[in-house]
């Protein structure tokens, strides 16, 4: 699991690895799999809605001593265009559609409406400038 952070704690547990680090955003990788790890959500976990349990990351943060980074929606298009990019071009993906696949959405549907969103984003930046 990963966690992207504008802030951490000077120490992390053993379970919780920098992988990068630049001036706006940490990448910190967790061994879900560590017990220590699974200690701390057995003793974090809550009932998020009515009938599920959970933890919260902000708790979770909180407990490590880390600020959440919340990405501008630029990025996170961004890095969604790169992701569907990639999964087009997967050979997975694209062995699914010779045995097939073909949902009523597929990955051009996807990008155009990344895409619409982007000009939206343009168009209102534009509006307020």
């Amino acid at each position: 699991m990963k966690l992207y952070a504008k802030t951490i704690a000077q120490t992390l547990p053993d379970w919780a690895t920098i992988v990068t680090k630049s001036a706006d955003l940490i990448e910190i990788e967790i061994n879900d799999e560590h017990p220590n790890f699974q200690s701390l959500l057995e003793e974090l976990e809550t009932e998020i809605e009515p009938g599920i349990m959970g933890v919260k990351a902000e708790d979770l943060c909180s407990r490590l001593g880390i600020e959440m980074s919340n990405p501008n929606l630029y990025q996170l298009l961004e890095q969604a265009q790169t992701l569907i990019s990639l999964i087009a071009t997967h050979p997975d993906y694209k062995q699914l559609l010779n045995e097939g696949y073909q949902p009523d959405l597929n990955i051009a549907d996807a990008q155009t409406a990344l895409t619409y969103l982007q000009w939206e984003l343009d168009r209102n930046r534009e509006t307020f400038a």
